[in-house]
């Protein structure tokens, strides 16, 4: 699975005269798509989103954990025994609520979200609320 980045937030469909076509940076119907993981893995019941990236000694690029929640509700994100600083995005379907870079062992955030992304800091930048961004097969 990847996470992939859609910067106008992808939710205008391509015009007939846009269908097809790319821009200068390759990107069909105008929209600008970045990979921000090519390897994601999803944290999936109770033990799995308690430990998140805890204890992991390093984090590699190009690494997502994605935290999916079957409802959007207040979903909070903390360090403790988090050895590197990470970005944190909050989605509420696919679009960016929330984005936070945490410290090592004292960070703390929350947001609205049904799914919550943990990345390594500096993967998310130029994600800003609004955009959208979705895992993929």
């Amino acid at each position: 699975m990847r996470l992939v980045h859609h910067r106008d937030g992808g939710a205008r469909p391509p015009t007939a005269d846009e269908a097809g076509t790319t821009d200068e940076e390759g990107n069909a119907d105008g929209v600008e798509r970045r990979v921000l993981a090519d390897e994601v893995e999803l944290a999936e019941g109770p033990l799995a989103q308690a430990l998140g990236l805890m204890f992991r000694r390093s984090i590699p690029e190009g690494y997502a954990l994605a935290f999916p929640f079957e409802a959007p509700a207040s979903r909070t994100i903390h360090t403790l025994f988090v050895f590197r600083p990470i970005d944190v995005l909050w989605l509420v379907d696919d679009e960016v609520v929330n984005v936070e870079r945490l410290r090592p062992f004292r960070g703390l955030a929350h947001g609205l979200a049904d799914t919550v992304v943990e990345l390594p800091a500096g993967a998310a930048e130029g994600v800003e609320p609004g955009d959208t961004v979705e895992i993929v097969a």
